[in-house]
């Protein structure tokens, strides 16, 4: 029996994420198993994925391909540093990222998670204007109810109120656009029709502070984590264009849409707006091994290294395992299976079936609004005494049922693996209808 299959002795040292530990220990979840669309547990249940595990998992459990590719270069390299030396799999896997990737955004920068990847955006965002003179540009911009990852400066930029307040001020000078979610979008799918306007918060930031204060803007195509709120058409061209006119780099956090979510291989690609980075993590390796990544576009990444002496450290930042050997094969791997079973374009054949069974539950009472765009939904559910109770019991019986979802507070999260057929569709919503109407 192996250490993935042996039950523990106790639960009580591990501190769990993002959990309410009292609850889940009281009645575990432990997953011992998983291939294809679904899990096993360790009663020995089958439960469909309809999260892709935490949006990660996009070509499907139990991949041979990646398991065999891993254990090879275990077996070959097991580390390099990344610090002054190299190894070939990092530089073959910037050649393939790149090649993806819309515009000029033909530089990468390994981490290990999405939430390193939002940091080091930050962070050469800085750089990059203090290499072209403008040091004094130091102000971040964010959204509220934005998710950009739990490090110092995602959670500054960031707008999720409960992922905060723990934690102090954050950095000082952050500044946040009201987010693009308003009352007349409910149970639209795609883009809402109205909200454009509100990219012009960033334009008052810029007439209230002076836009040489202002070094970037961080926003996620579609807000991920808080409920999938997709952007009213024409905001994120507004964006852009108030970025460009007042030097303003712009961020795409695409560490859940990238690689094929929304129907194409970014989500800036789904919307016809190219950012000057892009975040990724999660499908980047199929979530076999940690690994995030930012690709830079060409006018950044040749500022900061041409601002540099000649044979110096150009950008002091990294991380010990930035691009590491076995996070590079898995990757490499990853890819391939996208390109041979063609995802990306089977999750856009996917989508119409998708969101039809998605806004069909609109008819149940418990279920207050619907947003979704590509293989990603959220359903908001009417709270009961104190927010994210029913949320956590929805998940509960979910998951008794025979699906695991993401829950945000009382938000559902629907993002199968782009893997999925139809009948695996139906299998989702009808095992969520079921719980749902009983609410």
């Amino acid at each position: 029996m192996s250490s993935l299959t042996q039950l523990p002795n106790s639960l009580e040292q591990h501190w769990m994420p993002f959990t309410a530990n009292r609850n889940f220990k009281e009645n575990p979840r432990l997953i011992v198993g998983a291939q294809g669309m679904y899990y096993t547990t360790h009663k020995g249940d089958k439960v469909i994925d309809g999260s892709s595990g935490l949006f990660c998992v996009a070509a499907g459990h139990g991949r041979r391909e990646i398991a065999e590719a891993v254990q090879q270069a275990l077996l070959e390299l097991d580390y390099a540093p990344p610090f002054q030396f190299g190894h070939p799999a990092s530089f073959e896997l910037s050649r393939r990222i790149a090649a993806l990737t819309p515009g000029d955004l033909n530089h990468v920068f390994f981490t290990n998670s999405g939430s390193e990847s939002v940091d080091t955006a930050l962070k050469i965002a800085l750089a990059y204007q203090k290499a072209r003179g403008e040091g004094q540009r130091m102000r971040l911009v964010g959204r509220e109810r934005a998710y950009h990852g739990v490090n110092f400066g995602g959670l500054s930029v960031a707008g999720m109120v409960n992922n905060k307040k723990a934690f102090g001020l954050g950095l000082p000078w952050a500044l946040h656009l009201r987010h693009t979610q308003l009352p007349e979008h409910k149970f639209t799918p795609g883009q809402p029709e109205t909200g454009a306007e509100l990219a012009e918060d960033l334009q008052r930031f810029v007439d209230l502070h002076g836009a040489d204060s202002i070094a970037a803007v961080i926003v996620e195509p579609i807000a991920g984590s808080t409920g999938a709120l997709v952007p009213p058409k024409g905001y994120l061209e507004r964006l852009r264009a108030i970025c460009d006119r007042h030097h303003i780099l712009l961020i795409f956090d695409e560490v859940i849409c990238a690689f094929g979510r929304t129907g194409k291989q970014f989500a800036a690609d789904a919307f016809g707006v190219v950012p000057d980075m892009i975040t990724m993590a999660k499908a980047l390796t199929n979530g076999v091994v940690p690994m995030g990544a930012v690709a830079v576009s060409d006018r950044i990444y040749e500022t900061v290294t041409g601002a540099a002496p000649e044979a110096s450290v150009e950008l002091f930042h990294g991380y010990t395992y930035s691009g590491c050997p076995v996070a590079s094969v898995a990757a490499l791997a990853t890819r391939d299976i996208f390109e041979r079973e063609q995802l990306v374009e089977r999750a856009a054949g996917m989508t119409p079936a998708f969101l039809e069974r998605l806004f069909a539950l609109r008819d149940l009472p418990v279920v207050t609004d619907i947003r979704g765009y590509g293989l990603l939904g959220g359903i908001d559910l009417a709270p009961l005494e104190a927010p994210g109770l029913r949320g956590l019991a929805v998940m509960q019986r979910l998951y008794d049922g025979g699906l695991m979802l993401k829950m945000t507070g009382d938000t559902a999260l629907v993002s199968p693996p782009l893997v999925c057929e139809e009948k695996h569709i139906d299998e989702i919503f009808s095992k969520l209808r079921d719980v749902l109407k009983s609410q």
